[in-house]
């Protein structure tokens, strides 16, 4: 089991693919989880039920993922704010998708589908990076920077970092 962590626009979907198909493993998203046991979109959720339904929902769903599944897991940009998700991926290896804000805004675009980012999105980003970041670290076994980097390098230095291997 590795865990992706990260803010929005850090890759996590796309670098946990990769991570899973080098390890001839699966990849799950929570926010997918929550999405089809709810039947609703995160937006509906947040903007219906508020943050905090939201977030027991998504401690749900990674509890059942961490209990069902052995491959790669990616999570919410917020799980980890709650202090219950960070409590269950004690004793995981957990990589923390460091992004910055440049790039970050540059894969999130416009953002209308991300809740969070109600408003001015490159200062919600921003904002959003500082919060969580000294959380994201505090979680991580392992820090791997995305800045300016493909998918494929940013997937090949998770995996041979978790093998022990020095990156190339």
């Amino acid at each position: 089991m590795i865990v992706l962590i990260g803010p929005m626009g850090a890759g996590k979907t796309t670098v946990g693919g990769l991570v899973a198909a080098r390890l001839g493993s699966s990849v799950r998203d929570t926010d997918h989880d929550v999405a089809a046991t709810t039947g609703r979109t995160i937006a509906d959720i947040f903007v219906d039920d508020g943050e905090e339904t939201f977030r027991a929902l998504e401690r749900e769903a990674v509890a059942a993922a961490l209990a069902e599944h052995d491959g790669v897991l990616a999570l919410g940009g917020g799980a980890v704010m709650d202090p219950g998700t960070r409590e269950l991926l004690a004793g995981h290896d957990v990589v923390f998708l460091r992004v910055g804000l440049a790039d970050a805004v540059k894969r999130v675009g416009l953002g209308t589908s991300r809740p969070m980012l109600l408003g001015n999105v490159r200062s919600r980003i921003k904002t959003l990076l500082d919060e969580r970041t000294p959380v994201y670290e505090s979680v991580a076994t392992l820090v791997v920077d995305t800045d300016g980097r493909s998918p494929e390098d940013v997937a090949g230095e998770i995996v041979a970092a978790l093998a022990g291997e020095e990156p190339s």
